[in-house]
Protein backbone atom coordinates (compact mmCIF):
# COMPACT_ATOMS: atom_id res chain seq x y z
CA UNK A 1 0.00 0.00 0.00
CA UNK A 2 3.07 2.47 1.03
CA UNK A 3 4.86 1.36 -2.40
CA UNK A 4 1.51 2.26 -4.45
CA UNK A 5 0.71 5.76 -2.46
CA UNK A 6 4.50 6.51 -3.15
CA UNK A 7 4.37 5.37 -6.89
CA UNK A 8 1.59 7.57 -6.78
CA UNK A 9 3.26 10.71 -5.77
CA UNK A 10 6.30 10.62 -7.60
CA UNK A 11 4.25 10.34 -10.40
CA UNK A 12 2.06 13.49 -9.54
CA UNK A 13 5.12 15.25 -8.59
CA UNK A 14 7.15 14.56 -11.98
CA UNK A 15 3.79 15.82 -13.93
CA UNK A 16 3.73 18.65 -11.62
CA UNK A 17 6.61 19.81 -12.53
CA UNK A 18 6.38 19.46 -16.44
CA UNK A 19 3.38 21.35 -16.38
CA UNK A 20 4.51 23.78 -14.05
CA UNK A 21 7.59 24.65 -16.52
CA UNK A 22 5.09 24.86 -19.41
CA UNK A 23 4.52 28.23 -20.05
CA UNK A 24 1.91 27.64 -22.86
CA UNK A 25 -0.51 26.00 -20.62
CA UNK A 26 -2.96 28.81 -18.71
CA UNK A 27 -2.75 28.69 -15.10
CA UNK A 28 -6.52 28.25 -14.78
CA UNK A 29 -5.91 24.88 -16.82
CA UNK A 30 -3.27 23.31 -14.95
CA UNK A 31 -5.67 22.31 -12.37
CA UNK A 32 -7.75 20.29 -14.54
CA UNK A 33 -4.84 18.60 -16.33
CA UNK A 34 -3.84 17.07 -12.82
CA UNK A 35 -7.36 15.98 -12.28
CA UNK A 36 -6.91 14.12 -15.39
CA UNK A 37 -3.98 12.84 -15.06
CA UNK A 38 -4.94 11.43 -11.46
CA UNK A 39 -8.13 9.58 -13.04
CA UNK A 40 -5.88 7.64 -14.98
CA UNK A 41 -3.02 7.15 -12.37
CA UNK A 42 -5.97 5.24 -10.61
CA UNK A 43 -7.12 3.45 -13.79
CA UNK A 44 -3.51 2.14 -14.75
CA UNK A 45 -3.58 1.32 -10.67
CA UNK A 46 -6.16 -1.37 -11.46
CA UNK A 47 -4.42 -2.76 -13.98
CA UNK A 48 -4.05 -6.57 -13.70
CA UNK A 49 -0.54 -6.43 -14.65
CA UNK A 50 1.47 -4.56 -11.58
CA UNK A 51 4.75 -4.92 -13.58
CA UNK A 52 4.01 -2.55 -16.09
CA UNK A 53 2.35 0.25 -13.93
CA UNK A 54 5.19 2.50 -12.98
CA UNK A 55 5.65 2.76 -17.49
CA UNK A 56 1.91 3.19 -18.06
CA UNK A 57 1.46 5.69 -15.44
CA UNK A 58 4.49 7.28 -17.28
CA UNK A 59 3.51 7.13 -20.31
CA UNK A 60 -0.45 8.51 -19.68
CA UNK A 61 1.47 11.55 -17.62
CA UNK A 62 3.20 12.28 -21.04
CA UNK A 63 0.66 11.58 -23.80
CA UNK A 64 -1.36 13.69 -21.81
CA UNK A 65 1.05 16.55 -21.24
CA UNK A 66 2.03 16.52 -25.02
CA UNK A 67 -1.11 16.26 -26.71
CA UNK A 68 -2.34 19.50 -24.49
CA UNK A 69 0.16 21.19 -25.72
CA UNK A 70 -0.11 20.38 -29.42
CA UNK A 71 -4.21 21.36 -29.07
CA UNK A 72 -2.89 24.52 -27.18
CA UNK A 73 -0.30 25.51 -29.79
CA UNK A 74 -3.46 24.66 -32.39
CA UNK A 75 -5.65 26.65 -30.21
CA UNK A 76 -3.45 29.52 -30.45
CA UNK A 77 -2.74 29.48 -34.46
CA UNK A 78 -6.07 29.27 -34.47
CA UNK A 79 -6.83 31.94 -32.57
CA UNK A 80 -4.15 34.33 -33.94
CA UNK A 81 -5.84 33.42 -37.68
CA UNK A 82 -9.47 34.42 -36.47
CA UNK A 83 -7.48 37.92 -35.26
CA UNK A 84 -5.80 38.39 -38.62
CA UNK A 85 -9.27 37.57 -40.66
CA UNK A 86 -10.95 40.61 -37.72
CA UNK A 87 -8.31 42.90 -38.61
CA UNK A 88 -8.50 42.61 -42.55
CA UNK A 89 -11.96 43.30 -42.04
CA UNK A 90 -12.24 45.96 -39.37
CA UNK A 91 -9.29 47.82 -40.92
CA UNK A 92 -10.10 47.75 -44.75
CA UNK A 93 -14.18 48.66 -44.12
CA UNK A 94 -13.48 52.35 -44.54
CA UNK A 95 -11.74 54.74 -46.34
CA UNK A 96 -12.33 57.35 -43.60
CA UNK A 97 -8.89 58.68 -42.11
CA UNK A 98 -10.34 59.24 -38.56
CA UNK A 99 -12.88 55.56 -38.55
CA UNK A 100 -9.29 53.92 -40.16
CA UNK A 101 -7.52 55.40 -36.49
CA UNK A 102 -10.15 54.44 -34.13
CA UNK A 103 -10.81 51.20 -35.53
CA UNK A 104 -6.57 50.13 -35.19
CA UNK A 105 -6.58 51.33 -31.52
CA UNK A 106 -9.37 49.36 -30.99
CA UNK A 107 -8.10 46.21 -32.06
CA UNK A 108 -4.82 46.75 -30.23
CA UNK A 109 -6.91 46.98 -27.10
CA UNK A 110 -8.75 43.81 -28.18
CA UNK A 111 -5.39 41.77 -28.49
CA UNK A 112 -3.73 42.30 -25.36
CA UNK A 113 -4.57 41.14 -21.53
CA UNK A 114 -5.11 43.95 -19.11
CA UNK A 115 -4.42 47.00 -21.82
CA UNK A 116 -4.40 50.31 -20.30
CA UNK A 117 -4.41 52.71 -23.30
CA UNK A 118 -4.02 52.68 -26.79
CA UNK A 119 -3.22 55.38 -28.64
CA UNK A 120 -1.52 56.40 -32.46
CA UNK A 121 0.57 59.71 -33.25
CA UNK A 122 0.95 60.37 -37.38
CA UNK A 123 3.92 61.53 -38.80
CA UNK A 124 4.17 63.72 -41.56
CA UNK A 125 6.56 66.55 -42.49
CA UNK A 126 9.30 65.92 -39.62
CA UNK A 127 6.99 66.02 -36.98
CA UNK A 128 4.62 63.63 -34.92
CA UNK A 129 0.63 64.56 -34.35
CA UNK A 130 -1.95 63.03 -32.38
CA UNK A 131 -4.43 60.47 -34.80
CA UNK A 132 -6.03 58.51 -32.18
CA UNK A 133 -6.62 56.88 -29.18
CA UNK A 134 -9.02 54.51 -26.58
CA UNK A 135 -8.77 53.62 -22.80
CA UNK A 136 -9.61 50.73 -21.27
CA UNK A 137 -12.87 52.41 -19.61
CA UNK A 138 -14.01 53.32 -23.43
CA UNK A 139 -13.14 56.95 -23.44
CA UNK A 140 -11.81 58.13 -27.08
CA UNK A 141 -9.52 60.76 -28.31
CA UNK A 142 -9.10 62.17 -25.15
CA UNK A 143 -6.39 65.52 -25.50
CA UNK A 144 -3.30 63.52 -24.88
CA UNK A 145 0.17 64.77 -24.02
CA UNK A 146 2.59 65.69 -27.41
CA UNK A 147 5.36 62.91 -27.74
CA UNK A 148 8.59 65.15 -25.40
CA UNK A 149 12.06 65.01 -26.66
CA UNK A 150 13.78 61.42 -25.91
CA UNK A 151 10.29 60.19 -24.50
CA UNK A 152 9.32 56.35 -25.95
CA UNK A 153 7.10 57.86 -29.21
CA UNK A 154 9.75 60.32 -30.07
CA UNK A 155 12.36 57.37 -29.41
CA UNK A 156 10.34 54.88 -31.83
CA UNK A 157 10.20 57.22 -34.44
CA UNK A 158 13.72 58.12 -34.43
CA UNK A 159 15.25 54.66 -34.88
CA UNK A 160 12.13 53.39 -36.36
CA UNK A 161 12.09 50.30 -33.97
CA UNK A 162 10.05 48.42 -31.46
CA UNK A 163 10.94 49.23 -28.21
CA UNK A 164 9.25 47.73 -25.09
CA UNK A 165 9.77 48.95 -21.94
CA UNK A 166 9.08 46.59 -19.14
CA UNK A 167 8.64 48.87 -16.34
CA UNK A 168 7.67 52.54 -16.64
CA UNK A 169 7.67 54.01 -13.33
CA UNK A 170 11.74 52.88 -13.20
CA UNK A 171 12.51 53.43 -17.06
CA UNK A 172 14.91 56.26 -18.11
CA UNK A 173 13.19 57.45 -20.87
CA UNK A 174 9.86 57.93 -18.59
CA UNK A 175 12.17 60.04 -15.58
CA UNK A 176 10.68 62.79 -14.03
CA UNK A 177 7.31 62.31 -17.08
CA UNK A 178 4.08 62.82 -15.86
CA UNK A 179 2.89 60.28 -17.67
CA UNK A 180 4.64 57.55 -16.29
CA UNK A 181 2.48 55.15 -14.69
CA UNK A 182 3.01 51.10 -12.85
CA UNK A 183 3.02 48.75 -15.47
CA UNK A 184 4.45 48.44 -18.88
CA UNK A 185 4.03 49.67 -22.62
CA UNK A 186 5.57 48.58 -26.14
CA UNK A 187 6.24 51.26 -28.62
CA UNK A 188 5.67 50.22 -32.50
CA UNK A 189 6.78 52.03 -35.80
CA UNK A 190 4.50 52.01 -38.21
CA UNK A 191 6.54 51.66 -41.64
CA UNK A 192 5.18 51.54 -45.30
CA UNK A 193 7.68 50.88 -47.81
CA UNK A 194 10.73 51.79 -46.04
CA UNK A 195 8.72 55.22 -45.13
CA UNK A 196 7.59 56.17 -41.34
CA UNK A 197 3.72 56.77 -41.39
CA UNK A 198 3.26 57.13 -37.47
CA UNK A 199 3.93 55.50 -33.49
CA UNK A 200 1.40 53.08 -32.22
CA UNK A 201 1.64 52.41 -28.33
CA UNK A 202 -0.06 50.50 -26.08
CA UNK A 203 0.12 50.47 -22.46
CA UNK A 204 -1.24 47.48 -19.95
CA UNK A 205 -1.65 48.04 -16.10
CA UNK A 206 0.99 45.14 -15.49
CA UNK A 207 4.74 45.23 -15.69
CA UNK A 208 6.91 42.59 -17.42
CA UNK A 209 7.36 41.70 -20.97
CA UNK A 210 4.70 41.06 -23.67
CA UNK A 211 4.59 37.18 -24.70
CA UNK A 212 5.29 35.67 -27.96
CA UNK A 213 1.65 35.38 -28.95
CA UNK A 214 0.93 39.08 -27.81
CA UNK A 215 3.85 40.28 -29.88
CA UNK A 216 3.21 38.21 -33.22
CA UNK A 217 -0.53 39.66 -33.04
CA UNK A 218 -0.05 43.24 -32.40
CA UNK A 219 2.87 42.67 -35.29
CA UNK A 220 -0.11 41.66 -37.47
CA UNK A 221 -1.76 44.43 -36.34
CA UNK A 222 0.72 46.65 -37.52
CA UNK A 223 1.81 45.84 -40.54
CA UNK A 224 -2.52 45.75 -41.44
CA UNK A 225 -2.29 49.30 -40.20
CA UNK A 226 0.25 51.18 -42.24
CA UNK A 227 -1.39 49.81 -45.54
CA UNK A 228 -4.97 51.01 -43.89
CA UNK A 229 -3.81 54.48 -43.11
CA UNK A 230 -1.96 54.96 -46.04
CA UNK A 231 -5.06 53.97 -48.24
CA UNK A 232 -7.24 56.37 -46.46
CA UNK A 233 -4.22 59.32 -46.52
CA UNK A 234 -4.28 59.05 -50.13
CA UNK A 235 -8.39 58.41 -50.48
CA UNK A 236 -8.37 61.97 -48.72
CA UNK A 237 -5.45 63.38 -50.51
CA UNK A 238 -7.83 62.23 -53.73
CA UNK A 239 -11.41 63.66 -51.85
CA UNK A 240 -9.51 67.31 -51.20
CA UNK A 241 -7.85 67.52 -54.89
CA UNK A 242 -11.47 66.50 -56.21
CA UNK A 243 -13.24 69.03 -54.34
CA UNK A 244 -10.58 72.01 -54.46
CA UNK A 245 -10.48 74.48 -57.33
CA UNK A 246 -7.08 74.40 -58.78
CA UNK A 247 -6.86 77.78 -59.52
CA UNK A 248 -7.99 79.57 -56.40
CA UNK A 249 -7.67 76.97 -53.77
CA UNK A 250 -11.25 77.21 -52.84
CA UNK A 251 -13.90 74.68 -52.33
CA UNK A 252 -15.08 74.08 -55.88
CA UNK A 253 -18.83 73.39 -57.09
CA UNK A 254 -18.96 69.87 -55.87
CA UNK A 255 -17.79 70.42 -52.70
CA UNK A 256 -20.43 72.84 -52.54
CA UNK A 257 -23.29 70.71 -53.51
CA UNK A 258 -21.64 68.23 -50.24
CA UNK A 259 -21.75 71.03 -48.19
CA UNK A 260 -25.09 71.89 -48.90
CA UNK A 261 -26.42 68.09 -48.52
CA UNK A 262 -24.63 68.49 -44.57
CA UNK A 263 -26.18 71.53 -44.02
CA UNK A 264 -29.76 70.61 -44.66
CA UNK A 265 -28.72 67.39 -41.97
CA UNK A 266 -27.72 69.81 -39.76
CA UNK A 267 -30.34 72.34 -39.83
CA UNK A 268 -33.17 69.10 -39.47
CA UNK A 269 -31.08 68.04 -37.03
CA UNK A 270 -31.09 71.50 -35.10
CA UNK A 271 -34.52 72.99 -36.13
CA UNK A 272 -32.38 75.35 -37.34
CA UNK A 273 -31.70 77.42 -40.68
CA UNK A 274 -28.97 78.53 -42.72
CA UNK A 275 -28.65 80.91 -45.75
CA UNK A 276 -26.75 80.58 -49.27
CA UNK A 277 -25.35 83.48 -51.27
CA UNK A 278 -24.60 83.81 -54.47
CA UNK A 279 -21.61 86.62 -55.42
CA UNK A 280 -20.74 87.63 -58.57
CA UNK A 281 -17.68 90.15 -58.87
CA UNK A 282 -18.60 93.48 -60.67
CA UNK A 283 -15.95 94.63 -64.04
CA UNK A 284 -14.00 91.35 -63.73
CA UNK A 285 -14.30 90.64 -67.48
CA UNK A 286 -12.38 94.03 -68.08
CA UNK A 287 -9.48 93.31 -66.01
CA UNK A 288 -8.72 90.01 -68.15
CA UNK A 289 -9.21 92.22 -70.93
CA UNK A 290 -6.60 94.50 -69.82
CA UNK A 291 -4.26 92.38 -67.55
CA UNK A 292 -4.76 89.05 -69.55
CA UNK A 293 -6.03 86.07 -67.54
CA UNK A 294 -2.34 85.11 -65.99
CA UNK A 295 -2.99 88.61 -63.61
CA UNK A 296 -6.94 87.51 -63.60
CA UNK A 297 -6.36 84.47 -61.80
CA UNK A 298 -3.83 85.97 -59.39
CA UNK A 299 -6.35 88.48 -58.20
CA UNK A 300 -9.12 85.86 -58.03
CA UNK A 301 -6.78 83.69 -56.00
CA UNK A 302 -5.76 86.87 -53.52
CA UNK A 303 -9.79 88.09 -53.18
CA UNK A 304 -11.49 84.90 -52.65
CA UNK A 305 -8.59 84.19 -50.12
CA UNK A 306 -8.88 87.04 -48.30
CA UNK A 307 -13.14 86.81 -48.06
CA UNK A 308 -12.36 83.25 -47.17
CA UNK A 309 -10.26 84.78 -43.71
CA UNK A 310 -12.50 87.19 -42.90
CA UNK A 311 -15.70 84.40 -42.58
CA UNK A 312 -16.73 82.44 -39.29
CA UNK A 313 -15.14 78.92 -39.74
CA UNK A 314 -18.44 77.37 -39.39
CA UNK A 315 -19.66 79.33 -42.68
CA UNK A 316 -18.66 77.65 -46.00
CA UNK A 317 -16.90 79.69 -48.99
CA UNK A 318 -16.80 77.57 -52.53
CA UNK A 319 -15.65 78.86 -56.21
CA UNK A 320 -19.26 78.48 -58.03
CA UNK A 321 -17.32 78.95 -61.69
CA UNK A 322 -15.70 82.28 -63.13
CA UNK A 323 -15.95 84.59 -61.20
CA UNK A 324 -18.98 83.73 -58.86
CA UNK A 325 -19.14 82.26 -55.50
CA UNK A 326 -21.23 80.79 -53.24
CA UNK A 327 -21.25 81.35 -49.20
CA UNK A 328 -23.11 79.41 -47.05
CA UNK A 329 -24.07 81.33 -43.22
CA UNK A 330 -24.82 78.47 -41.30
CA UNK A 331 -27.70 78.95 -38.16
CA UNK A 332 -28.14 82.22 -40.01
CA UNK A 333 -31.50 83.72 -40.46
CA UNK A 334 -32.47 86.86 -43.27
CA UNK A 335 -31.31 89.46 -40.84
CA UNK A 336 -28.43 87.78 -40.22
CA UNK A 337 -27.39 87.04 -44.00
CA UNK A 338 -28.37 90.59 -44.42
CA UNK A 339 -25.42 91.81 -42.35
CA UNK A 340 -23.03 89.05 -43.36
CA UNK A 341 -23.23 89.94 -47.26
CA UNK A 342 -23.41 93.54 -46.37
CA UNK A 343 -20.09 92.82 -44.48
CA UNK A 344 -19.11 91.01 -48.21
CA UNK A 345 -19.90 93.54 -50.28
CA UNK A 346 -17.91 95.67 -48.13
CA UNK A 347 -14.82 93.88 -47.51
CA UNK A 348 -14.78 93.59 -51.92
CA UNK A 349 -15.29 97.38 -52.34
CA UNK A 350 -12.38 98.18 -49.99
CA UNK A 351 -9.60 95.22 -51.75
CA UNK A 352 -6.65 95.89 -53.28
CA UNK A 353 -5.27 93.46 -55.17
CA UNK A 354 -1.63 92.74 -53.58
CA UNK A 355 -0.37 92.26 -57.50
CA UNK A 356 2.59 94.49 -58.69
CA UNK A 357 1.28 97.24 -61.52
CA UNK A 358 -2.86 96.40 -60.58
CA UNK A 359 -2.96 98.50 -57.55
CA UNK A 360 -5.49 100.76 -59.20
CA UNK A 361 -8.28 97.55 -59.76
CA UNK A 362 -11.37 98.21 -57.91
CA UNK A 363 -13.74 95.28 -57.77
CA UNK A 364 -17.58 95.67 -56.57
CA UNK A 365 -19.74 92.26 -56.17
CA UNK A 366 -23.17 91.68 -56.56
CA UNK A 367 -25.35 88.84 -54.79
CA UNK A 368 -28.64 87.05 -54.01
CA UNK A 369 -29.58 85.90 -50.88
CA UNK A 370 -32.06 82.39 -50.24
CA UNK A 371 -32.67 80.98 -46.40
CA UNK A 372 -33.59 77.56 -45.56
CA UNK A 373 -36.34 76.49 -45.30
CA UNK A 374 -37.98 79.91 -45.93
CA UNK A 375 -36.89 79.85 -49.59
CA UNK A 376 -36.84 76.22 -50.34
CA UNK A 377 -36.66 72.55 -48.45
CA UNK A 378 -33.64 71.44 -50.70
CA UNK A 379 -30.74 72.35 -52.13
CA UNK A 380 -31.05 72.58 -55.86
CA UNK A 381 -34.13 74.94 -55.62
CA UNK A 382 -31.97 76.97 -52.56
CA UNK A 383 -29.20 77.62 -55.21
CA UNK A 384 -32.08 78.56 -57.98
CA UNK A 385 -33.48 80.88 -55.77
CA UNK A 386 -30.11 82.41 -54.83
CA UNK A 387 -29.52 82.72 -57.71
CA UNK A 388 -32.31 84.42 -59.37
CA UNK A 389 -32.64 86.43 -56.76
CA UNK A 390 -28.83 87.13 -58.05
CA UNK A 391 -29.88 88.02 -61.22
CA UNK A 392 -32.74 90.44 -60.30
CA UNK A 393 -29.68 91.97 -58.06
CA UNK A 394 -27.54 92.64 -61.08
CA UNK A 395 -30.32 93.75 -63.49
CA UNK A 396 -31.38 96.71 -60.97
CA UNK A 397 -28.94 97.50 -58.40
CA UNK A 398 -25.17 96.08 -58.92
CA UNK A 399 -22.78 96.38 -55.87
CA UNK A 400 -25.54 95.57 -53.57
CA UNK A 401 -28.16 92.30 -52.95
CA UNK A 402 -31.71 91.24 -53.23
CA UNK A 403 -33.33 88.44 -51.22
CA UNK A 404 -35.56 85.75 -52.29
CA UNK A 405 -38.65 84.92 -51.61
CA UNK A 406 -38.97 81.11 -52.80
CA UNK A 407 -37.82 78.37 -55.11
CA UNK A 408 -38.70 80.43 -57.86
CA UNK A 409 -36.94 83.38 -57.64
CA UNK A 410 -39.76 85.85 -56.28
CA UNK A 411 -37.84 88.59 -54.80
CA UNK A 412 -38.54 90.62 -52.15
CA UNK A 413 -40.08 94.10 -52.88
CA UNK A 414 -37.69 95.92 -50.85
CA UNK A 415 -34.22 95.23 -52.15
CA UNK A 416 -30.69 96.87 -50.64
CA UNK A 417 -29.51 100.33 -52.32
CA UNK A 418 -25.91 100.32 -53.29
CA UNK A 419 -23.76 102.43 -51.22
CA UNK A 420 -22.11 104.89 -53.38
Amino acid sequence: MNNKSEDQSGVFQRAWEIINNDASIPSEEKEGIIKLIQVLIEAAESSPYPREKSNQVKTFTQEIISKHSLMTMVKQQADELDALKKLSLNLTSSLDHQTVLDAIVTEAMRLVKHAREAHIFLYAQGKLDFGASLTSSGERNKPITMPQVDALTQAVAKYRQQIIIEDMINNPLYKGSDSAVEGSIIGIPLVFNNSLVGVMNLSRTTIGGFSRAELRLLGLLSDQAVVAISNARLHKQMTEQANTDSVTGLPNRRALDERLQEDIRHAIRMSSGFSVVMMDLDGFKSVNDTYGHVIGDEILRSLFNYLAENIRPTDFLARYGGDELTLIIREANQDVAHRVTQKVIDLVRGFTPPIPGAGGIKLGITAGVAVYPVHSRNASDLLRAADAALYQAKKHHRGSFSIARGATGDLDPITVPRKE
